[in-house]
């Protein structure tokens, strides 16, 4: 069978698969699963074309990963074939371990388990799969392998996961001030003392790519509308949970109930097999089939919130640069029992107050490093033409509070 397949890419145009293994990798029904999981959430709900998936992200991150490794190599950088192999292999597993809804439900479904350690669990158990053949993957993925700049390009400030998921979120968002030049920027890579770093002539690219970063986060990841959808579908999530596990009876597929009934750890996953296979069932399609089988629950919370999430009648949502007045949240809550007849306790399914912040660049730690002429490594935060970067250092936060609209209409 030839394994070396091509794939058109909207993006990019035709990706390869290079390698045998690769294209095993891709054809396994943990990544296949990631074509029922969208790239996006609910993002949706503000830009109708957001409904690409975690597979094309998957491949569009191996693609520049590849692009990469050929830039690096043509510098006399020396890269054998294993290590190409296995950086790309790492890069198109680092997202395997999303759940449903990726982002927004991570927090709703487990207690403390970052997809990233889902991730690496599931890389283990398809390495016993492959007879070893990821463990050079698992060692990158990890930063466990001595050559450290393959880590950096699969995670840190300018990896190639970011490179695709800007350019891939604004391709289908049609948000244009995310698209960002990654052919240059990974032209403009190199390798000194170990470490990835950026050639001078490119730093202005580099600011480019924060720029369209810090514009994606507000425009798109934090807009204040998928933030409202997103807080929605998490409380329907933990009410779901709420009534599973007081023992009433809450229609969802087999594995979905499972996770609603039961409160796991990492150490669960490790500790118990049967909890993975029941994980990589899950995706898009359990939650929104029981979306829609919760719209017509006895609960009233349940029901209510599932009907205005499948029929977009969103949370209004309050943005704010200073925490929100305590009287004033008191007051949206009493408006809210009062008006859906709940009890205090349950007034949190009703108003949602949270933070969202965002800063394009940290500085300190894992730094973008831009190699100088003169040989130096230095942040590119400290480079001294660009005040932009040290703007976009700086921490943004803000504050929301969501609550149904109906209770707008009276006395707030």
């Amino acid at each position: 069978m030839n394994k070396k397949k091509i794939f058109n890419d909207p993006v990019y145009g035709f990706i390869t698969v290079p390698s045998e293994l690769l294209f095993d990798i891709i054809q396994h029904p943990y990544f296949q699963r990631l074509r029922r999981i969208k790239q996006l959430g609910l993002t949706e709900f503000v830009y109708p074309g957001a409904l690409h998936t975690r597979f094309h992200h998957a491949l569009g991150a191996m693609h520049l990963m590849n692009i990469a490794l050929q830039s690096l190599s043509s510098k006399d950088n020396i890269i054998t074939d294993k290590e190409c192999e296995a950086s790309m292999a790492a890069i198109l597993l680092h997202d395997v371990g999303h759940g449903p809804f990726s982002h927004a439900l991570e927090t709703a479904i487990f207690d403390q388990v970052p997809h990233e350690q889902i991730s690496l669990h599931i890389m283990e158990l398809l390495n016993q799969e492959f007879d070893g053949r990821l463990q050079l993957a698992i060692d990158i993925f990890t930063d466990n392998y001595q050559r450290h700049f393959f880590h950096q390009l699969v995670s840190s400030q300018l990896d190639v996961d970011r490179l695709d998921y800007l350019n891939r979120d604004s391709f289908y968002t049609g948000v244009s001030e995310g698209k960002i030049g990654a052919d240059r920027l990974l032209k403009m890579l190199n390798v000194h003392e170990d470490q990835l770093v950026v050639e001078e002539k490119g730093i202005y690219s580099i600011e480019s790519f924060l720029v369209s970063r810090r514009l994606m986060y507000w425009q798109v990841y934090m807009h204040k509308t998928v933030t409202s959808a997103e807080q929605m579908v998490m409380k329907i999530m933990q009410r779901a949970r709420e009534l599973t596990q007081r023992g009433i009876d809450v229609p969802a597929s087999r594995n979905l109930q499972f996770f609603l009934r039961e409160s796991l750890s990492m150490l669960d996953f490790e500790r118990d097999s049967t909890i993975m296979p029941r994980f990589v069932s899950l995706d898009d399609y359990d939650v929104w089939s029981a979306i829609k089988a919760w719209a017509e629950h006895p609960d009233s919370i349940l029901s209510y919130l599932s009907i205005s999430l499948l029929e977009r009648k969103l949370f209004k949502i309050m943005i704010s640069p200073t925490p929100f007045d305590i009287e004033f949240l008191v007051g949206v809550r009493e408006l809210a029992q009062e008006h859906f007849d709940i009890s205090a306790d349950e007034a949190h399914y009703m108003v949602v107050e949270g933070k969202i912040s965002n800063n394009a660049y940290e500085s300190g730690g894992e730094n973008i490093n831009v190699l100088t002429k003169q040989s130096l490594v230095v942040d590119v935060a400290k480079a001294s033409d660009l005040p932009n970067i040290q703007a976009l250092s700086k921490k943004v936060e803000k504050y929301y509070v969501c609550y149904p609209k109906e209770i707008t209409r009276m006395s707030l």
